[in-house]
């Protein structure tokens, strides 16, 4: 059946503008990290994103390593494309990144300029684009000259390949040194793109803090692993089910579901239970929350198995707000856990 997406699409969903730039993203954005390989059924994937953009998310985040195997979320994405979104495309912001291992040898990862505009040329002709609106550094490199990193992602905007450029897992150090590169070469820094979730708060440490960092270069932030990996869902409560992310070893195992981080996990539970949502929605909420200078957040980089877990996260968005005492009760519970599998070694 051809798709006609929903007219009141836009009537929902919250869109923030992403630093200083003219940009602006959905609240929470979809990412295809994901359930978007070979592994899932391609009418699965074709419901979520249609239910996703009749919701209002215009927002399709992507990398050239997501699958399995490798590079088929981009492929399987540049289908869904051809078939249903083409006549939306300028509705759409859809990004990529490259950072990690793609192919052998000496040119198949981190952040040569050789690697990142290969990899960008061949996730194009993946997803049958002629550009992408965010083209990120995944990571930065130890060994490579960041000057030539930046400078990749500066081709890269300037030859028309990308809208905007956006940096991954840097630090703020690296991020203020990788922005002041970007404006010296004429392309701003758009947007970073770290972990952060409520037991992984690594991007408030620090002076400057990451999100200090970005306000004083003017940029935005998306948040991937709002859920902490599943940790932050109802998942858990009760063990570790036999067909979970944890059970699997995908990203998260039984090793790091300590009993301190599931009574941190059930005791946010209760929490979101008096919010009257689950513990998913107020972990994206609180991630969304307002703070002195408001939200330093732009949008909350979510995934999905399903439709229904989609519209169940996508649910967040009706309660924002947080009382001041909210905030204290989740503090309790809400603290450093040692799950952020990108920091820098």
């Amino acid at each position: 059946m051809t798709y006609s997406a929903a007219e009141n699409r836009y009537e929902t969903m919250p869109y923030r503008r992403v630093g200083r730039s003219g940009l602006k993203l959905p609240a929470i954005s979809l990412g295809l990290w994901h359930n978007f390989g070979d592994d899932k059924r391609f009418d699965e994937q074709r419901a979520i994103l249609r239910r996703a953009f009749d919701l209002g998310v215009n927002h399709f985040d992507l990398a050239n390593n997501y699958g399995p195997p490798d590079g088929s979320a981009e492929t399987n994405f540049g289908r869904h494309l051809k078939d249903d979104f083409k006549p939306y495309r300028d509705e759409l912001v859809i990004s990529t990144k490259a950072g990690y291992y793609m192919w052998p040898g000496p040119y198949g990862e981190w952040g040569s300029r050789k690697y990142l505009i290969s990899s960008l040329d061949q996730s194009l002709e993946r997803m049958g684009l002629e550009y992408v609106d965010i083209f990120y550094s995944h990571r930065p490199d130890p060994e490579t000259p960041l000057e030539e990193t930046m400078g990749a992602l500066d081709y890269a905007v300037r030859s028309g390949k990308a809208l905007y450029a956006g940096i991954s897992s840097y630090t703020p150090e690296q991020t203020l040194e990788a922005a002041r590169i970007l404006k010296e070469l004429g392309t701003p820094l758009l947007i970073h793109q770290p972990s952060y979730s409520m037991l992984n708060r690594w991007t408030e440490n620090g002076s400057p803090n990451l999100y200090e960092a970005l306000d004083q270069v003017g940029a935005g932030s998306i948040a991937f692993s709002p859920l902490a990996q599943g940790m932050l869902t109802d998942r858990y409560l009760n063990g570790v089910p036999a067909d979970s992310r944890a059970a699997k070893e995908r990203f998260l195992s039984e090793s790091q579901l300590t009993e301190d981080k599931l009574d941190r996990v059930r005791g946010l539970n209760v929490i979101a239970q008096g919010r009257g949502q689950t513990l998913a929605q107020m972990a994206v909420a609180w991630i969304l929350r307002d703070q002195p200078k408001g939200s330093p957040v732009t949008s909350a980089l979510i995934g999905a198995s399903s439709v229904k877990q989609l519209e169940d996260t996508l649910s967040a968005i009706h309660n924002l707000e947080f009382s001041t005492e909210e905030l204290t009760a989740i503090d309790e519970f809400a603290v450093e856990s040692d799950i952020n599998l990108w920091a820098q070694k």
